[in-house]
């Protein structure tokens, strides 16, 4: 394997542990913070449950690509 190739490969496994580990800890909290309310919410009004669902996801993406961008560029940074 070429070293460039191995390389990326070593990258895109750092960043899929650490998104894995971000995603697994932003559930827990908003299963904690949130869990309740959202229960309720989903039995009372399903539509606003559906749309807070809906811009949890688009949070949570977008959130998480920045803080999983920001930690490989410090491991970058360290390594280089």
């Amino acid at each position: 394997m070429k070293k460039e190739t191995a390389s990326t490969l070593r990258t895109f496994a750092i960043e899929l542990a650490i998104y894995a580990l971000l995603v697994v800890a932003y559930f827990f909290l908003v299963l904690h913070f949130l869990g309740q309310s959202l229960y309720q919410l989903e039995t009372r009004h399903r539509y606003a449950y559906a749309g807070v669902a809906i811009l949890l996801m688009i949070g949570q993406a977008v959130l998480l690509q920045n803080v999983t961008t920001l930690l490989l560029r410090f491991i970058r940074g360290r390594a280089g």
